[in-house]
């Protein structure tokens, strides 16, 4: 699919200042500046992130009144119950808080719990609720969900059951009537980092009992494995606390993390390996979110919440069969629904894709979404039945509002719900066609056309001979990676090839490439089809990411090609 490049730009002024005082190649220090970093300070903190960084928990709103009422439970002996989403924030927020409280409490007056994605829906549940009065809890701490569930926790308060919500989700007018809302985007609250997932906003509350009740700072860091995984998983900003956060979880993930995360990793047969953020994105929080898409989520607390090793690899193991489960059919949907789209004419001409099998599973229709957009890039809806429903999700693509289109759609609906970006909606199987249709209408009319071309942002060009060891160090040192900080892009001009790049697997570019006397390799994933363009011995504009190769136990620098086009001279 052709790509719009936009090369992103910045203050030359402050760019040649930064790289005065840093002494780092001037590329780099350009995308520094772009990235908000201006002065030596702002970037000592970003290349070395301290703990000591960490925002005070009790600037956050409501953060006293969390901790009076989980030490008043305390000294009752209440029954306190841990609640949260079946996602990974969700899970891992749980799992953090559940350990923590049993380290401190009555470990018999603490249970958890995770709605069943499909039999309750996503967050606080009315099941749950009443499972917490059938057993005498009075006390409910909800992780990663909650702030959007007011009549529910109105319904616990007459059943006698406090709530403590700790959530991230962007607050309605209603807030619920809980005993303390623990959530940074809160109109009024002052505390000075608003990005937390639901993960992070738990973790602050774990930091703000710890110090009340006097105990080691230290013990808190513990859990910065699974706080870690939450931020990468939750795609939120790799910026402030979050970069602190994920920084120092990485390195535990490294050196010691807890049976869970090793389980993990060592069935994905990483074990051997230094695991990154990446990791943490693509390869273990997938089966974390395989068991809530698959079966059930509880499972994944019961993996992270356990301390032997051998039964954690058990759990592991039933993740790992979810997650083979999830690829099955991810990859299954989504080639019978590649067929639907390019056996009809009318349906390859939209501005839209709409596409509805009764048959498929529901847990990978988002997924499957999110694949037919690399392949149509519009705004998609996948479609399956779930009981006398239609059930569906949506994903865009960026710049368009998809939540509005959907919204303006309502009449078809029986229920709707989601943001910007991604949504969820169910509706009677008689309305399947006419909510196409009007999908379709209502896109057509909003959408701009430069939004139905994906943008490729590339951070800076740059020449081959700058690829240096040196060089690839300092970027290196830029991880974590994540949204507001992703990998440096560039891109490079008038490369020319060298007469030995090839077609490997009959899909992958191995590039073997020049410019002037410098000379470098590179790969391009699903790129064979282009591969006459390299051939053809034009130069080429080539945009990349740059990362280690390492092969018989020599590491040498490559290119990972994400594009190339002929050389605009």
């Amino acid at each position: 699919m052709e790509k719009r490049w936009h090369i992103l730009e910045a203050p030359e002024g402050k760019a040649a200042q930064l790289a005065d005082v840093l002494k780092i190649h001037p590329v780099l220090c350009k995308i520094l500046v772009q990235r908000g970093i201006e002065t030596y300070e702002a970037a000592k903190s970003y290349f070395r992130p301290q703990l000591s960084g960490l925002h005070d928990p009790f600037l956050m709103k409501d953060m006293y009144r969390a901790v009076q009422r989980i030490t008043a439970a305390f000294e009752k002996n209440e029954h306190i119950l841990v609640f949260g989403d079946y996602d990974v924030d969700g899970t891992t927020a749980v799992s953090c808080m559940f350990r923590f409280l049993q380290k401190i409490y009555i470990p018999e007056n603490i249970r958890f719990y995770i709605p069943h994605r499909y039999r309750e829906g996503y967050g606080v549940s009315k099941e749950g609720i009443d499972f917490a009065g059938e057993n005498h809890i009075t006390l409910i701490i909800a992780l990663d969900c909650g702030i959007k569930s007011a009549d529910l926790i109105r319904y616990a308060k007459l059943k006698g059951i406090d709530f403590i919500v700790c959530d991230h989700h962007l607050p309605d007018e209603d807030l619920p009537p809980a005993v303390a809302i623990l959530n940074p985007k809160q109109k009024d609250c002052p505390y000075p980092y608003k990005e937390l997932c639901g993960c992070g906003v738990g973790f602050k509350l774990i930091c703000a009992l710890s110090r009340h009740l006097g105990l080691n700072e230290a013990d808190c860091f513990h859990y910065l494995d699974l706080v870690a995984t939450a931020i990468a998983a939750d795609i939120v900003p790799m910026t402030g606390e979050n970069r602190i956060l994920a920084y120092y979880g990485v390195k535990q993930v490294n050196e010691n993390p807890s049976p869970g995360i090793k389980a993990l990793i060592e069935l994905s047969g990483l074990q051997k390996s230094e695991m990154h953020i990446n990791n943490l994105v693509f390869v273990i929080a997938p089966r974390i979110n395989a068991a809530g898409r698959m079966d059930d989520a509880r499972k994944a607390v019961q993996l992270f919440i356990e301390e032997d090793y051998t039964k954690a690899i058990e759990y592991a193991g039933m993740l790992h069969s979810d997650n083979d489960d999830r690829k099955e059919a991810d990859s299954s949907i989504t080639e019978q629904a590649l067929s639907i789209i390019e056996n009809d004419e009318i349906l390859i001409q939209r501005k839209t894709t709409v596409v509805y099998q009764p048959h498929w599973h529901k847990g990978v229709v988002g997924i499957v979404a999110s694949r037919l957009i690399e392949k149509y890039y519009r705004p998609t809806v996948v479609l399956t039945q779930s009981g006398e429903i239609v059930a569906g999700s949506a994903r865009s693509v960026p710049g368009f509002n998809l939540y509005e289109a959907i919204h303006a759609c309502r009449q078809h609906l029986l229920g709707y719900g989601g943001h910007f970006a991604a949504a969820g909606m169910t509706m009677l199987p008689g309305e399947v066609e006419a909510f196409s249709r009007k999908f379709e209408e209502v896109v057509t009319i909003q959408i701009e056309p430069a939004q139905l071309v994906p943008v490729l942002t590339i951070d800076a060009a740059i020449e081959l001979a700058d690829i240096k060891p040196v060089f690839y160090k300092i970027v290196s040192q830029m991880e974590p990676f994540g949204p507001e900080n992703l990998r440096p892009v560039f891109i490079c001009r008038n490369i020319t090839d060298t007469g030995y790049s090839r077609v490997v697997k009959e899909q992958h570019i191995k590039f073997s490439v020049k410019q002037n006397n410098t000379t470098i390799s590179g790969i391009g994933f699903n790129m064979a089809d282009r591969f006459s363009l390299l051939q053809s011995k034009q130069p080429v504009d080539l945009v990349f990411t740059i990362n280690e190769n390492e092969w018989n136990g020599e590491k040498s620098l490559q290119l990972k090609i994400i594009d190339f086009r002929p050389a605009l001279n």
